[in-house]
């Protein structure tokens, strides 16, 4: 049976993630339910590069999935998009190897994570951006970033509830870019820990806010525990930007 492989991109305001939960608008249950409508009333499973959490964007979610139609690849975002909400958008898609996986064959995911410095909340973008109002040293936390890039034992940024026992991963890059008043952090690595960037992203904010200096991040990532680092951001300013094969 052919496989399709589709490259989405959603608004995560108003879903509670991505993953289907009973009684809970999920993005995997609205493309779905898109899909079951498409081979008349037929589940057919998707199967993603990852989750996201609730209120977490995406520009380039990729998933997959099987179908017994035949559609020109090139049209099938148009014909899945026609019965999805406004915001889910299928970007890209095309037929790929029947054993492509969109989880196991990734070899590099990108996040990025908006932060709004202003001291004014800015009702437009409350929430696509971490409404962040205190002075803030980007140069202090563009020194701290570059302590994450290499391969490390994350712990110390890594939720506390998670499974995960093994907790070594390599981040290829990991720098911060102030654009105006928005301060975009971006992370591309082999994998990431549940929160690992949310959780990096409020301790160098509390590096940038004179808490901690820059030179804190090695001993942080160092100490291997939770309690080292600070504060999660909150996830309405992720982004999954791009999954690379």
């Amino acid at each position: 049976m052919p496989r399709v492989k589709a490259t989405v991109a959603y608004d995560g305001t108003f879903f509670e993630g991505w993953q289907v939960q009973p009684g809970r608008r999920t993005v995997q249950r609205e493309i779905e339910e898109a899909l079951q409508k498409m081979h008349k009333g037929v589940h057919v499973p998707i199967h993603a590069s990852g989750r996201t959490d609730s209120g977490v964007h995406a520009k380039g979610q990729v998933f997959h999935f099987d179908s017994p139609l035949q559609l020109p690849e090139h049209k099938w975002g148009k014909a899945l998009e026609s019965f999805l909400p406004k915001d889910i958008h299928v970007w890209q898609s095309a037929y790929a190897d029947e054993d492509f996986h969109a989880r196991f064959d990734a070899v590099e995911k990108e996040y990025r994570y908006c932060v709004l410095l202003r001291k004014e909340r800015d009702v437009f973008r409350r929430n696509h951006a971490f409404y962040y109002p205190y002075p803030t040293d980007v140069e202090a936390v563009q020194k701290a970033v570059r302590y994450i890039e290499g391969e490390h034992d994350f712990s110390s940024f890594c939720a506390a509830n998670t499974d995960v026992k093994e907790k070594t991963r390599t981040v290829y890059k990991a720098d911060a870019t102030l654009d105006g008043e928005e301060l975009w952090f971006t992370f591309r690595g082999s994998g990431f820990l549940y929160n690992m960037i949310r959780i990096a992203v409020g301790t160098l904010l509390e590096i940038g806010k004179g808490n901690r200096s820059p030179e804190e991040m090695k001993a942080i990532i160092e100490a291997k525990e939770r309690a080292a680092a600070g504060n999660t951001a909150p996830g309405h300013g992720l982004y999954l930007w791009k999954v690379n094969y």
